[in-house]
């Protein structure tokens, strides 16, 4: 929509970067307006006012006057700033992560209210206490689907017959799973186990509150990421940064297991 000289709106702040000696340029994710980038003078400043309330992962109100080249941002007041994920590692990791994932994917200027609910919502998950790594293949499968990158998991993407209860393949480059005639020695399929593709369209198309009732243990949850990294990354078509520190977390022994259990 189209945005007056001075506009306030909610948003959550993705990431930031510096500007000169005191400044920062902030990539916010709003309802309406979707992501865009504004300028916070002095916000590097000891005495800044504005300062706490833009922290990478805030939700925020913020008031932003149209600037030449960026806006800038005049007030800015904390909503809900995510404490609890700040003082742990585990979660904090994985909130990076789906911050850079709506970063990636959305052009800025494409408004999505979708989107920003689902980051919101993904955020408080963590915070919370939700099993972390769960609410992360949610919020992938989510972001894909409102993306317009939903994967094929009910028929087969090279004969386009229905899906039979037996070990597939999941391509990334076909948009989702082959057949085993199909997909056997085709170009970055991968194996795809019959549990594995349950979750998956457990998360494409179930209730939060019924994944988390699943049974998932943890060669399962490493396999249902192993093909929704894969896939994210194809779209992307780059790497996700903030995965690798999750990885080098997991390698550290710094978080908890990567099953859900009853």
């Amino acid at each position: 929509m189209p945005m007056p000289r001075l506009y306030k709106t909610e948003a959550i702040v993705l990431r930031q970067r510096k500007l000169g000696e005191a400044d920062k340029i902030v990539t916010l994710y709003t309802p309406n307006y979707g992501k865009l980038e504004a300028v916070a003078k002095g916000v590097r400043r000891t005495k800044s006012r504005l300062a706490g309330h833009l922290e990478v992962l805030t939700y925020t109100s913020v008031m932003l006057a149209q600037g030449r080249n960026l806006d800038v941002v005049t007030q800015a007041q904390a909503v809900e700033s995510f404490a609890s994920l700040r003082d742990d590692l585990h979660r904090l990791s994985r909130a990076i992560y789906v911050a850079e994932l709506v970063d990636r994917f959305s052009p800025e200027g494409a408004e999505s209210y979708h989107i920003f609910q689902l980051l919101l919502t993904t955020l408080r998950r963590l915070a919370a206490g939700a099993p972390a790594d769960v609410v992360v293949r949610h919020f992938e499968m989510q972001l894909l689907n409102l993306a317009g990158f939903q994967p094929q998991l009910h028929r087969c993407l090279g004969c386009q017959r229905s899906l039979t209860p037996v070990p597939n393949y999941f391509s990334p480059a076909a948009g989702g799973v082959l057949c085993p005639a199909c997909g056997s020695g085709a170009v970055s399929s991968r194996p795809l186990s019959v549990s594995a593709l349950k979750v998956l369209r457990l998360l494409q198309g179930g209730a939060f509150a019924d994944i988390l009732r699943v049974r998932i243990g943890p060669a399962l949850a490493q396999e249902v990421e192993f093909h929704l990294r894969a896939y994210v990354i194809h779209v992307l078509e780059r790497d996700v940064r903030s995965a690798a520190f999750i990885d080098r977390l997991r390698r550290e022994g710094v978080g908890e297991p990567a099953g859900v259990s009853d």
